[in-house]
Order: C-alpha cells, then structure tokens, then sequence
C-alpha cells in the first residue's frame, strides 16, 4: 500500500527544479505522488492552506507539509 505525497508549486524555476528532483527521488512503490501546479489549480490552494503550506515548492506526506525551498507565498498565488 503506498502513501499519498503531494508536491504544490507555482510554476516559477525553483519550483520546477524541485518538481524535477521530486520526482527523480521519491520511491514510486511507496509513494502516489501527485503534482498540484496552484497557478493552474488556484482552487486547490485552500487545500494547501489547511495541509500548513504557507510558500511553495512543498511537499505533504502523511499531513506533514515540508516546505523544498522559498519561491512564492501562497498568499501571492491568490
């Protein structure tokens, strides 16, 4: 059974990066990792809210957010 890790981002270079490390890292046997583009998806960004991102790139797993890397405030996306 695999966990649920899902990466939030803007679309901006850092976040690209990330998405592209992310990617490359997480093992896909236990993981179902699902990319959230908020530019594209502003709906999804009270989902992000609530999980605790406050900037993205991010990444919850398991509710635990952890924050990749400072490109832009979700307040910015808005």
């Amino acid at each position: 059974m695999s966990t649920t890790a899902t990466f939030y981002h803007a679309g901006c270079p850092v976040c690209v990066a990330a998405e592209q490390k992310i990617a490359e890292s997480l093992d896909t046997n236990r993981y179902d990792v699902e990319i959230v583009h908020l530019g594209e998806a502003k709906e999804r960004i009270g989902e992000a809210e609530a999980a605790g991102i406050i900037s993205v790139p991010a990444l919850v797993i398991d509710g635990q957010a952890f924050h990749i890397n400072h490109g832009a405030d979700l307040t910015d996306l808005k």
